[in-house]
């Protein structure tokens, strides 16, 4: 039984990484049809958002078996029931890029955002694409120091986001109403992007040392 257990948690492991690899290429690939207009990419990234759900479906049917089964104690009944929480967040991770998608395919053929806000939303893009990355890294090692400094590419969303809103608040907004609300659901989109993978970062601490977890 205790070898059965393994392989099947192992199982969760490398199935949360699978996902954290491809909520990585959604979040890159909605920047770009974002920065780009590309409506190919968009559509892509829409289309991909299946495969993201399945294997939350995945991890939630081991995990679900061996609470039942297995009776598993300690650092695997943490690990068991932390498991279904990151596959989740990571699920809604990936459903935020489609969400920034999305937004694109609205708009098409017109720009989903303002020219000069590009830049932003390009440091957006490299943050979340970063904080994934990182992400698939602290799920794979269990390392909680690097899931503790994963707060700084969060915080950089965080500031971008407000940078952002106050843009859009701005006299000298030009762009109407419309773009205004455009541009600040795309930023949050990406702010609770990092929200969720420090959701994930959390859980891995919560994991390895057993100390409660820190919403």
């Amino acid at each position: 039984m205790r070898e059965d257990i393994s392989t099947q948690l192992s199982q969760i492991d490398e199935t949360l990484v699978s996902m954290a690899t491809l909520v990585g290429r959604a979040i890159s690939n909605a920047t770009n049809a974002l920065l780009e207009d590309d409506l190919t990419v968009a559509e892509a990234v829409i289309a991909g958002d299946d495969e993201i759900n399945d294997l939350n479906a995945h991890v939630e049917e081991i995990s679900t078996r061996i609470a039942a089964l297995e009776a598993p104690m300690a650092t695997d009944l943490r690990l068991v029931m932390g498991a279904i929480r990151m596959a989740g967040s990571l699920e809604r991770m990936g459903d935020l890029a489609v969400h920034i998608a999305k937004q694109v395919r609205l708009r098409y053929p017109n720009p989903s955002i303002p020219a000069e806000l590009k830049e932003t939303f390009t440091k957006m893009g490299q943050a979340a694409s970063k904080i994934v990355d990182q992400t698939g890294e602290v799920i794979a090692t269990r390392n909680t120091a690097l899931a503790d400094d994963m707060k700084k590419y969060d915080d950089t969303l965080d500031d971008l986001h407000r940078e952002l809103f106050t843009v859009v608040l701005s006299d000298d907004w030009a762009h109407g109403v419309e773009a205004a609300i455009d541009v600040t659901l795309l930023s949050r989109f990406y702010e609770r992007f990092g929200d969720h993978a420090v959701s994930v970062a959390r859980r891995v601490i919560h994991i390895v040392t057993g100390e409660p977890y820190a919403k």
